[in-house]
């Protein structure tokens, strides 16, 4: 599993010009783009939501758990493309479908459970994302 992490100001989800999920500008929070690979399960999940929630990268050098930071989860199976042999990736080391979806639904439900507000994209549709990037501090992180 491979998650992009960035502090946010604002991020938002649209699908087919609808907002589905969105930070509101009024406090720091996390965008997370996910994407889960073959060997990849409910333990890993979990794993990397605990490691996120606590990750120290907030003003202050806080977690989202310190100061309840909302959180958007967007999955993004091209995280895991491989472009180093040619100028087409790869994508066959991201899990088809019927793997991912109910793992990034594990991976937020986790965050739930350990008490973030988490909002989420919409798996496998066109998504535009947009979010305002704080600092930047973005952070790669892979289990």
């Amino acid at each position: 599993m491979r998650a992009v992490v960035q502090r946010v100001t604002e991020a938002a989800v649209e699908v087919d010009g609808v907002t589905v999920a969105r930070i509101t500008p009024d406090a720091q929070g996390l965008l997370i783009l996910l994407g889960v690979g073959h060997d990849d399960d409910t333990s890993v999940a979990a794993t990397l939501a605990g490691k996120v929630w606590r990750l120290r990268i907030l003003d202050g050098e806080r977690s989202a758990s310190d100061v309840a930071a909302p959180i958007l989860v967007v999955s993004q199976f091209t995280l895991l493309g491989d472009a180093r042999r040619s100028r087409r990736p790869s994508w066959s080391a991201a899990a088809p479908r019927p793997v991912a979806e109910p793992l990034v639904d594990a991976f937020a439900d986790a965050l739930r459970d350990l008490g973030a507000e988490v909002a989420t994209g919409h798996f496998g549709a066109h998504m535009r994302v947009s979010s305002v990037n704080d600092g930047p501090v973005t952070v790669l992180m892979e289990m």
